[in-house]
C-alpha cells in the first residue's frame, strides 16, 4: 500500500506520513507540484493525498497531469478552501474525493483504505 502525500506545509506532510506509516503504509511526501509529479513517476503510489493550494503548480494542475499519466491512481484532494467551483473542477478532472481541513484522521484513513480496496478488487497492484 503506497501513499504519496503532497502539501506545501511540511509539518502536515510529516504528521500524515507518521500517521500512515504507523498503519503499515509505505509513504512518500512532496512539498510542491513538480516534486509530486516526480515522486508519482518514481514511487507509483496507489493513492495520492493532494493539497490544492500550493505555490507554483497548484494541486488542480497536478491532478490533471496525474490522471492523464496514471488514470487508475486514486487522488484525494485536500484543502482548507471549500468552494463549489473548485470541488466541481477537481471531480471533473478525475479526483476520487475531496476532503477539507482540518482533517478527520479517522475519515481520511477510512477513505484511503477504501480507495486501495477498490484498486485491489479491480485487479490493480
Amino acid at each position: 500500500m503506497k501513499l504519496l502525500i503532497v502539501d506545501d506545509e511540511v509539518e502536515i506532510c510529516d504528521f500524515l506520513k507518521s500517521f500512515f506509516e504507523e498503519r503499515n503504509y509505505e509513504v512518500k511526501t512532496a512539498s510542491s507540484g513538480q516534486a509530486a509529479l516526480t515522486a508519482a513517476e518514481q514511487f507509483k503510489p496507489n493513492v495520492v493525498l493532494l493539497d490544492i493550494k500550493m505555490p507554483g503548480m497548484d494541486g488542480i494542475q497536478v491532478l490533471g497531469t496525474l490522471k492523464k499519466k496514471f488514470p487508475r491512481m486514486k487522488v484525494i484532494m485536500v484543502t482548507a478552501l471549500e468552494t463549489r467551483d473548485k470541488i466541481e473542477e477537481c471531480l471533473r478532472l478525475g479526483a476520487d474525493n475531496y476532503i477539507t481541513k482540518p482533517l478527520s484522521l479517522e475519515y481520511l484513513e477510512n477513505d484511503v483504505r477504501e480507495k486501495i480496496e477498490a484498486l485491489t478488487s479491480s485487479g490493480a497492484s
